[in-house]
């Protein structure tokens, strides 16, 4: 039977999580926040296995026992108590059941498991859409079936979709998320927390998921169903562990991937660019490459990717005994994640690719 593969890093974190949850002082509504591709989802499932374990030593140990009748299921994520919800595309038929959306979403786990366990990011195509809120309100409602408790995941959670004449849809998953039922608990990640509604943000406790070390990422890289998947993309020196930035999960979106890396690096280069004409017209061809209805997805992919450019560029300023403008990086990274939340609203890619480049040149232009 297809399972998930083993959660790499995160010990102190998982810990940490146990431990509230072995004290009954876990939240009954988190949200997991951090990098892209770091693991977001992947802790938040293990998390639902250890609480809905049974095993000999659950009231004791940290981890999951692995071989109780819960753990085996949602190892293979069969538990009828442990629910997934993730973005998937609009459906082409307008309103559909609960009952279809997990159908949909239980074949989209089998094809993640079929390929080993591991899967590239949502799109920015894909929504969690009113549909798949009224199905995790319904999931919430039922008793367990076979455990103590519910578990509820749901990923990407920032591309929750808000649409007209939907608020008594949206209104029951802010009252699941204040006052969950008994036994329940709502763990939802995002990658951009500044795009979730204020009124989800306010409703649930925000923990953050630190990026991988390299030992971390290293021992990701040699899992053999990683290799099997990526190929010589896992090896070549430190190569793949530079591009993983400490969240691995990148580098199993590919050609995506690359083309987000490839975008952004012209933007920073863009935004390098001297203050003179030159450079003013490097600025607005960039700007103008990403036009006014590219798709909303690859520009935030770009918008993530160069946030891990700047991280990387703000190391090298400490490496580089340059506090002052590593100082201005971060205030950088602070501008673009502000910007992110903007990708959610009617404004076209060039539009804020031209103010982002503004802002941009003027924190980065100067090394000094």
């Amino acid at each position: 039977m297809m399972s998930l593969r083993p959660v790499y890093g995160h010990r102190t974190l998982r810990d940490r999580l146990a431990a509230a949850a072995l004290g009954e002082r876990l939240p009954a509504s988190l949200l997991l926040t951090g990098p892209r591709g770091v693991g977001k989802q992947r802790l938040a499932l293990w998390l639902g296995q250890r609480l809905l374990c049974d095993g000999a030593d659950a009231r004791f140990s940290t981890e999951p026992c692995g071989t109780c009748q819960h753990c085996r299921y949602a190892s293979r994520l069969q538990h009828p108590d442990l629910h997934w919800f993730f973005p998937r595309l609009k459906p082409k038929d307008g309103e559909v059941s609960a009952e279809e959306v997990k159908a949909d979403l239980s074949e989209a786990i089998e094809e993640r498991l079929a390929a080993g366990g591991l899967w590239a990011g949502s799109t920015g195509m894909e929504g969690l859409h009113v549909a798949t809120s009224r199905a995790i309100a319904q999931s919430a409602s039922l008793r367990p079936a076979m455990a103590r408790r519910t578990v509820i995941v749901v990923g990407d959670a920032e591309r929750m979709v808000p649409q007209e004449g939907s608020d008594a849809a949206a209104n029951a998953f802010l009252k699941l998320l204040e006052e969950p039922p008994p036994g329940t608990t709502l763990i939802l990640t995002s990658s951009e927390p500044g795009a979730l509604l204020p009124t989800i943000r306010s409703r649930v406790v925000t923990i953050r998921v630190a990026p991988l070390t390299s030992s971390e990422v290293a021992e990701f890289l040699n899992d053999e169903a990683v290799v099997s998947k990526l190929g010589d993309a896992t090896r070549g020196d430190n190569a793949p562990i530079a591009r993983a930035a400490g969240a691995p999960g990148r580098l199993l979106e590919g050609d995506a991937s690359r083309d987000a890396y490839s975008a952004a690096r012209l933007l920073l280069d863009a935004a390098l660019a001297p203050a003179n004409p030159e450079g003013e017209a490097q600025r607005i061809a960039v700007a103008a490459k990403q036009g006014v209805s590219k798709s909303r997805g690859a520009f935030s992919d770009t918008l993530d990717a160069l946030t891990v450019l700047l991280h990387a560029r703000a190391r090298e300023s400490v490496d580089a005994g340059n506090e002052r403008h590593a100082r201005r990086v971060v205030t950088a990274i602070s501008v673009l994640e502000q910007m992110k939340t903007r990708t959610q609203q009617n404004v076209t890619p060039m539009l804020l690719t031209t103010v982002l480049l503004d802002d941009l040149s003027l924190l980065l232009a100067s090394r000094s």
